[in-house]
C-alpha cells in the first residue's frame, strides 16, 4: 500500500475525528513504513467544524470579538486559508453559550454576521457556513443584521429582529449587504432537510431543544412563518419549503435570502474545500467511520458522501465504526467494501468510552495486518 486517506467522523461522545488521525498516523507506518498518509479530521458543520479544517488543510485561526447570543462580547475564532474562510455558527451562537439561560426568543446570530463581514472585508472570496449547533430562532436576521440589511417595524422604525420579534418585520431593506456580499460566495453546510417553519419546521422540531415550551414554538414558529411571506413580498424569493430552510433556527433560509447563499450538505462541502477529489489520484485505499452504523444513518453523513467519491474511481473504502446496527449491509451498496466495529464485548457507553482509543487502535490494526498479508 503506497497511499492511505483517513477521513473519519467523529465517535460522538468517545472518540474525536482529531483522535482518529492521530492514531492512524501512528499506527500505518508500523505496517506499511513507506505508505504516504492523508490523515484529515472533519465535522459536519457543527462546533469543531473550524478545528479540524485549521489541522486538515493548515488553515490560519483568526480570533474577533463579537457579539454573543445575548449580544454580550464574545470571543469568536473562524479560520482562513487563502481566500476561503470557514466559520462556525455554534461560535457566536452556540447552543453551550447560553447554559441554562435558553430562549430562542431573545437570543441573536447577529455575532455570526459580524465574523461573515470580518472574513469578507479582509479579503475572503469564499465562506463556509457550519450551521450546527446554534441557540437561535431569529431566522438569520441577527446575521443580515450585522452584514448591512435593514428591518422595519409598521412604523417604519429600524431594529434588529429576534425569535419573539420576528411578527414585527413590515419591511426589508437587503441592498447594503448585497453591496458588501457581491463578489463573496457563501456556502451554508446543512445536514437536516427541515422547512422554515410548519410541524416540521425550526421552531417545532429544533426549539425544545433550545428551551422553548410548546406555547412558545407556536410563537416562534407564527414568527418564522411571518419572516417567510415577508421575504417572499419584499425580497421575491419563496424560501419557506426549502429544504434545509429550517436549520440553525431558520438560518437557512436567511443564508439564501438576505447573503444570497446556497445550502449543501455537510460533508459534500466539506470535501470540496479539502478538493478531495484532487487528493484521491494514486490512493490505495480509504478508511473512514462513525461512531455506529445502521440502516438510519446510513443514507446520512460522511460515509455515504465519501462513497459517491470513491465509487466511480473503484478505490477501497474501508468504514471503522463503533457499533454495527441492522442495516449496516446497505453501505455496501453505496461504495463501502467492508466494514469493522471496533466495540469488542457487550457494554455501556460509559464503559467503553474509556476504552475508545485502544479498541480503535486494534481493529485498525488488525486490518492492516490483513492487508499486508494479501499484499505478500
Amino acid at each position: 500500500m503506497k497511499k492511505c486517506i483517513v477521513i473519519s467522523d467523529s465517535f460522538k461522545g468517545t472518540l474525536s475525528s482529531r483522535d482518529i488521525c492521530e492514531i492512524a498516523r501512528q499506527s500505518i507506518p508500523r505496517f506499511f513504513p513507506y505508505c504516504e498518509i492523508a490523515a484529515l479530521p472533519v465535522a459536519d458543520g457543527g462546533e469543531g467544524t473550524v478545528e479540524c479544517f485549521v489541522e486538515a488543510i493548515q488553515a490560519q485561526p483568526v480570533e474577533v470579538t463579537v457579539a454573543g447570543p445575548y449580544g454580550e462580547a464574545v470571543q469568536a475564532i473562524y479560520c482562513r486559508s487563502g481566500n476561503r474562510a470557514v466559520i462556525e455558527v455554534a461560535s457566536a451562537a452556540g447552543l453551550p453559550m447560553v447554559g441554562e439561560r435558553q430562549n430562542p426568543e431573545r437570543t441573536t446570530t447577529f455575532g455570526v454576521g459580524q465574523l461573515i463581514r470580518h472574513a469578507a472585508e479582509n479579503g475572503c472570496r469564499e465562506i463556509l457556513l457550519g450551521l450546527g449547533g446554534s441557540c437561535t430562532n431569529d431566522g438569520g436576521c441577527g446575521c443580515a443584521a450585522a452584514l448591512g440589511t435593514r428591518f422595519f417595524q409598521g412604523n417604519d422604525e429600524e431594529f434588529v429582529p429576534v425569535g419573539g420579534s420576528l411578527e414585527r418585520i413590515a419591511r426589508i431593506d437587503i441592498s447594503e449587504t448585497r453591496r458588501l456580499l457581491k463578489q463573496v460566495t457563501i456556502t451554508a453546510m446543512c445536514d437536516v432537510d427541515n422547512p422554515l417553519c410548519g410541524p416540521q419546521g425550526a421552531a417545532h422540531v429544533f426549539g425544545p431543544q433550545k428551551g422553548a415550551d410548546e406555547a412558545m414554538a407556536e410563537r416562534l414558529d407564527s414568527g418564522l412563518c411571518h419572516l417567510a411571506d415577508m421575504i417572499r413580498r419584499g425580497l421575491g424569493l419563496s424560501v419557506g419549503n426549502i429544504p434545509g430552510a429550517g436549520a440553525a433556527g431558520g438560518l437557512g433560509a436567511g443564508c439564501i435570502a438576505f447573503l444570497g447563499g446556497t445550502l449543501k450538505p455537510g460533508i459534500e462541502a466539506v470535501l470540496d474545500m479539502l478538493d478531495f477529489d484532487r487528493r484521491l489520484a494514486g490512493t490505495d485505499l480509504v478508511i473512514t467511520g462513525e461512531g455506529r452504523l445502521d440502516s438510519q444513518s446510513i443514507h446520512g453523513k460522511v460515509i455515504s458522501g465519501i462513497a459517491r467519491r470513491t465509487k466511480p474511481g473503484n478505490i477501497p473504502l474501508l468504514a471503522i465504526v463503533g457499533g454495527i446496527g441492522s442495516g449496516a449491509e446497505e453501505a455496501y451498496d453505496l461504495g463501502v467494501t467492508a466494514i469493522f466495529g471496533t466495540d469488542r464485548q457487550a457494554a455501556s457507553l460509559d464503559e467503553i468510552s474509556p476504552l475508545a482509543s485502544e479498541n480503535y487502535r486494534r481493529t485498525l490494526e488488525d486490518v492492516l495486518r490483513l492487508i499486508r498479508a494479501v499484499e505478500k
